[in-house]
């Protein structure tokens, strides 16, 4: 009797060339959530099957049994952080959700602009930033206002838990359809021609708006090294796949980290809760500005 079958009795959640066991679903879970906040119910099954049975044959496993106990093992980080990264979902475009960056445009960047120009101090954040295009979109939205923005203390720092995505975005260099949402006239100043990794034509974020942005990685759920405020941050489309719990927690961090007056972009299908609920109002769809007064 195989491995598989004689860990478990019951049909498998999803069968196939390696069975899919409700005791393997339940425990790669639980290493997600623990790592990584991300919380997957048992209709995410399939999901996790066509990610990881992926890893399995590479790994020359027989089981889901056996690759549970691999990335559960102190010899397994590395194959734990690789699970990690094939169970993250990584769906970016630049200007996704362009209300966001017309509102950044409009309403918050001119006067802190204005303020950088006096010596200022600007600071943004794209969390969980993926493969860049969010970060990069911010930053093309800043030099369509002001051009020589990178010789100021202008910075927007780009996060994500992901290495791999990180590498991706450092490169900056996107195919053609990629940057389809990027406006022409930004498409043509702030892109020059260049070839991937894989050696695929492409386009390359120019040397200025790269100049803009630092990426890091970063854990949400884990511990935050900085120090200072930022006017804006944006945390659009991941929160939704942490738990209530780990939503409320999430959201009251973030609260202290945007200067009173500041900015907070969240995802469409999102919502703010908890305490931080109190110290956000309303300043668009989905985007919310900070109370400059005390609750009471």
């Amino acid at each position: 009797m195989s491995a598989a079958l004689s860990a478990v009795g019951s049909r498998p959640l999803v069968d196939g060339e390696f069975p899919l066991f409700i005791e393997d679903f339940r425990a790669i879970a639980a290493m997600l959530h623990a790592d990584a906040g991300i919380a997957l119910s048992e209709a995410k099954a399939t999901l996790m099957y066509s990610r990881l049975a992926k890893r399995l044959r590479t790994l020359g496993l027989r089981s889901f049994r056996e690759y549970r106990a691999l990335v559960a093992s102190h010899e397994g980080g590395e194959e734990r952080r690789q699970m990690l990264t094939a169970l993250t979902t990584n769906l970016t475009r630049f200007f996704r959700e362009p209300h966001h960056f017309e509102h950044l445009k409009t309403a918050v960047l001119p006067a802190l602009l204005q303020e950088a120009r006096r010596g200022g101090r600007v600071r943004l954040w794209s969390a969980a930033c993926s493969t860049g295009q969010e970060p990069y979109s911010i930053a093309l939205t800043i030099l369509s206002l002001m051009p020589d923005a990178a010789g100021l203390d202008i910075k927007v720092l780009a996060t994500d838990i992901d290495p791999a995505v990180l590498v991706e975005a450092r490169a900056g260099v996107y195919e053609e359809a990629s940057i389809e949402p990027v406006p022409s006239d930004l498409r043509k100043r702030w892109f020059n021609r260049a070839t991937d990794a894989r050696g695929k034509a492409g386009w390359s974020v120019a040397e200025d708006a790269r100049r803009l942005v630092s990426f890091r990685e970063l854990n949400l759920i884990g511990t935050w090294p900085m120090r200072g405020r930022f006017q804006a941050i944006m945390c659009r489309n991941v929160v939704i796949y942490f738990d209530e719990d780990t939503q409320v927690a999430l959201w009251s961090r973030f609260m202290p980290m945007v200067e009173p007056g500041g900015h907070l972009y969240i995802g469409h299908s999102e919502r703010l809760a908890g305490d931080a609920a109190w110290h956000f109002e309303s300043a668009g769809i989905t985007t919310y500005r900070r109370r400059t007064e005390n609750r009471p």
